[in-house]
């Protein structure tokens, strides 16, 4: 296949290039603010996600379609980073619609990045694709205007996905690293009340997922285990799978204060986010990790 990842050279867009590179008939074509050299399969791109420019002829006769672009929201949620999250986001999926609709020959497949975090605070409901309760906090509204912009274009000759997809854990990159640190450091109890719950697909299940998609129906898909697992047990199950004996609580409080220092928002690790795929398992998909027990450090 021809696949072009914009936004490709982030933790998600690393992973899914190392899978699909598995398969030595696959090229890779990254979109990315970043001047990088090209190697054997993967070709770097330069764009600013606002303008076109000679990126946009790669994307005629283009297989698969992934748009991971978009500021991250580990950081605080001031009024500057607030208006970055939203224009880096809707801006770059604006003008790549635009791009493909235009396209004699356009992508065959569009997979459009979203976030679980569009659903409710919840921790007696599961979120479902059909069922689940859209809520009105600025997450939220981040991804509810993201997906506005995507599902406002009629792309008739190209097949469009959305994936909700939740935190992705595992060794290579992302926030599980630091969970693994701090755990061992002490600090590993259950962050806040411990009541809220987790939601989480592993790395290898992240890009099979994808992979699994592109040859399925178009629609939106939440990317998670079916099994999510509250905050205290989890950080219970990582100081077992880590053999530590020190796990002290993070009251509510101290994440708030160290979400300041470190540059982040406590809201991150404090909202319950109880999300089932519901859509991905009635298509056919198996978990290699269903939950947190399974998953291997």
């Amino acid at each position: 296949m021809k696949i072009v990842i914009a936004g490709g050279t982030g933790y998600l867009g690393e992973l899914l290039t190392s899978h699909f590179l598995k398969d030595k008939k696959n090229s890779i074509y990254i979109l990315s603010r970043k001047q990088l050299i090209n190697t054997e399969r993967v070709f770097y791109l330069k764009w600013n996600g606002k303008t076109t420019n000679y990126w946009v002829n790669f994307l005629e006769g283009t297989d698969v379609l992934i748009n991971l672009t978009g500021k991250s929201v580990n950081c605080r949620y001031t009024e500057a980073n607030k208006s970055v999250i939203y224009s880096s986001r809707l801006e770059s999926t604006n003008l790549l619609c635009s791009v493909v609709q235009k396209l004699k020959f356009p992508p065959k497949v569009f997979i459009q990045s979203s976030s679980a975090t569009i659903y409710r605070y919840s921790e007696d409901v599961l979120m479902t694709e059909k069922k689940g309760e859209i809520g009105a906090d600025f997450s939220m509204d981040v991804c509810k205007k993201w997906e506005t912009v995507f599902n406002s274009f009629n792309l008739p000759k190209t097949k469009k996905i959305i994936t909700r997809t939740s935190i992705v854990i595992g060794n290579n990159g992302g926030a599980f690293p630091i969970m693994k640190r701090l755990t061992k450091f002490g600090f590993g109890g259950k962050q806040g009340s411990g009541k809220q719950f987790v939601s989480f697909i592993t790395e290898e299940d992240f890009v099979r997922a994808i992979e699994f998609l592109i040859d399925k129906e178009a629609g939106i898909y939440n990317l998670c285990v079916p099994n999510p697992i509250r905050n205290k047990d989890f950080q219970k199950k990582l100081r077992e799978k880590l053999n530590c004996f020190i796990g002290l609580p993070t009251p509510k409080f101290l994440l708030k204060l160290g979400g300041i220092l470190i540059g982040t928002e406590s809201e991150l690790i404090l909202k319950s986010r109880k999300v089932f795929p519901e859509k991905l398992l009635e298509k056919g998909f198996v978990f290699s990790t269903d939950n947190f027990d399974a998953f291997k450090l």
